[in-house]
């Protein structure tokens, strides 16, 4: 596929071709095998016989394995991850279709024990582990269930972490304190992954950090004095909590693993596996499934808000009219998922009415920045026929500014640095939600060119400011929520480009030179999920469409006319449109570095549908 105008025609053929009847595009939001296992872990333990859909997940989880026995959470992860190993062992032997002695499972056990066995794995395994009773719940909580008393003025409390890490850490800390624990007769036994090289009391690995949360822990006793009747408050307010942020689907903030920690928490709490809320989350999270390649997946959640959002004004760049059929229908199943509760994000911005979006299908209370102004991007062209929707939008957007001036994803100046010294695994994912540069950065993207917020506006002014203030001394910016200096990269520039920030200034300058000189030699881009891990960039040494889209629309955006390496990209772009093989599949999103990776299948369409329709307009 060659000519540009051809190469756009067939992506918007294409989006119109799997546009779903309700208006939205509900293109699979795949995070590898983890959900699959878990969902096999949960049917066996709550003893719900779904033998089609187990059998259908140990499909998905085999055809993922690879020949040394392991499985990976993306293409260049070395020879395997161990935590994501585990896992599809552990539901395979429970699913009771394969025993041990199965050559597959021979070997993944093989890398597991290579890898330094069960002890090694995340905490967030060792936890499911413990719930399922594979191995003891350590002595010490990973946080004891009080820190939910804990007043606001408390350095750390219980609002201090962002709304995900509540979201898990609150059926967590009901778990802990019980030390529940439930198998059954098909349970597997899971005890010869054992090398007994570590302290199975205690998930903290180092001393300093143990130390450092018993001092915490005796800290929280000493300033409430933990009363039996404390306890147990904290115990309610807990169970409260979950109940309280149930979405109408039954899951707990449309999250997967909130859900899955939640059944077990309440059942904890006496909930008998019968009681219509364990039915409804149950059933909450097997409507999350979808089919990928014949096989089915358990989503993590649904990603129909975004798709369409970002789907739905990547198609009004590229000339679909704002009264196409196909783009009114997504405009009205956007209109229709806007916020009218309010959510967590209220605690630490109490001033302002609900207004944004969320991510999934059904969410109605945990909007973020980043939905908000995407599908605020495609509502614009019909803002006039919506006044209320757009002015609760904007004003929630700009509500939402953090004191830094940068914009975080869900909640407002939810970036304590003492959640770093908590000894939970991944803590700075999980627990805090900073500004960062791809949401940032595409809010004043938005301000910039589908708003009349002049230039100089202290919200403009402020996030510019962040913005040139936290660029990598290469040139770069880190994309917190993407893959992620290529990312970062792209969402900043084009930022400060439409904030008014000129081209020829030396950050935008910097950045350019950057792109320039990680451009592959076949004329795209590529960047590793090591990325993230690393906290430097890390070259895939293959282009793919995604990254290449991202990198070529800053250079189009940033230069005056179309430069051999814009050319180059271009080609890339137009000639692999249509390529399906690893890269296509490859993540370009992630929420934990090193543990959760998120394969967009939309993406291939909407950023190459971007930046070849943004090379149209200003070079042809």
């Amino acid at each position: 596929m060659n000519g540009l105008d051809s190469g756009i025609n067939w992506i918007t053929e294409t989006l119109r071709k799997d546009h779903s009847p309700d208006g939205s595009w509900n293109y699979p939001f795949e995070t590898g095998i983890s959900t699959d296992a878990y969902m096999i872990i949960l049917l066996r333990t709550l003893e719900i016989n779904d033998e089609e859909l187990i059998k259908g997940l140990c499909k998905r989880i085999f055809s993922k394995q690879e020949k040394n026995g392991a499985w990976k959470l993306f293409y260049d992860e070395g020879d395997g991850n161990l935590t994501a190993t585990l896992e599809s062992y552990y539901a395979l032997l429970y699913a009771g279709y394969y025993d041990k002695n199965d050559k597959r499972l021979l070997a993944a056990k093989k890398f597991i024990l290579s890898k330094g066995g069960l002890e090694e794995v995340s905490m967030f395994t060792k936890i499911m582990l413990a719930i399922t009773g594979q191995t003891p719940w350590p002595s010490s909580s990973p946080l004891p269930i009080e820190v939910i008393l804990l007043p606001q003025f408390v350095p750390i409390n219980y609002y201090s972490f962002s709304v995900f890490g509540r979201a898990n850490l609150t059926p967590i800390m009901i778990l802990s304190a019980k030390k529940f624990t439930i198998k059954t007769d098909k349970s597997p036994n899971l005890s010869d992954l054992y090398l007994g090289r570590t302290n199975n009391d205690s998930w903290v690995s180092s001393s300093e950090m143990r130390s450092l949360f018993s001092f915490l822990e005796e800290g929280i006793k000493d300033l409430i004095g933990l009363p039996d009747q404390l306890h147990k408050l904290a115990m309610m307010r807990a169970k409260k909590y979950m109940l309280d942020h149930i979405e109408s689907d039954g899951t707990l903030f449309s999250y997967y693993s909130s859900t899955f920690l939640m059944i077990f928490a309440l059942l904890s709490l006496g909930v008998k596996k019968t009681d219509p809320v364990i039915r409804n989350a149950v059933n909450g999270i097997k409507s999350m499934k979808c089919e990928i390649n014949g096989l089915p997946h358990m989503q993590y959640t649904t990603a129909n808000v975004w798709n369409t959002s970002l789907i739905g004004y990547s198609l009004q760049s590229a000339g679909i009219a704002f009264d196409d059929p196909m783009v009114m229908k997504a405009n009205q199943y956007l209109l229709n998922r806007q916020h009218h509760k309010f959510g967590d994000w209220v605690i630490h911005n109490p001033q302002t009415l609900p207004g944004g979006w969320g991510f999934s299908n059904i969410n109605t209370m945990n909007p973020d920045v980043d939905d908000t102004t995407a599908s605020l991007r495609s509502l614009a062209r019909m803002a006039s026929t919506d006044r209320s929707a757009w002015e609760r939008g904007i004003a929630w957007l700009l509500s939402m500014q953090n004191n830094d001036g940068g914009w975080a994803a869900f909640e407002k100046n939810t970036d304590t640095k003492l959640v770093d010294f908590l000894p939970i695994e991944k803590g700075e994912f999980l627990l805090n939600d900073p500004s960062c540069a791809d949401i940032t950065g595409r809010t004043l993207e938005f301000f910039g060119h589908y708003t009349n917020l002049p230039t100089d506006h202290e919200a403009i002014r402020r996030g510019i400011k962040w913005l040139l203030k936290n660029q990598e001394a290469d040139g770069s910016w880190y994309g917190r929520w993407g893959i992620c200096y290529l990312y970062g990269t792209w969402a900043a520039v084009t930022g400060l480009l439409a904030a008014g920030v000129p081209a020829a200034n030396p950050s935008i300058q910097q950045a350019v030179k950057w792109l320039k000189q990680v451009q592959n030699q076949d004329g795209g881009w590529g960047e590793s999920c090591l990325s993230d891990s690393y906290k430097s960039y890390s070259p895939l040494h293959t282009s793919t469409l995604t990254h290449t889209s991202w990198a070529l629309d800053v250079l189009i955006a940033a230069s005056e006319k179309p430069t051999p390496e814009i050319k180059k990209g271009v080609s890339f772009l137009l000639e692999s449109l249509e390529k399906e093989d690893w890269t296509t599949d490859y993540p370009k999103g992630q929420g934990m570095a090193g543990a959760f990776y998120i394969h967009y299948h939309s993406y291939r369409y909407i950023y190459p549908l971007l930046a070849l329709s943004h090379y149209r307009r200003k070079f042809t």
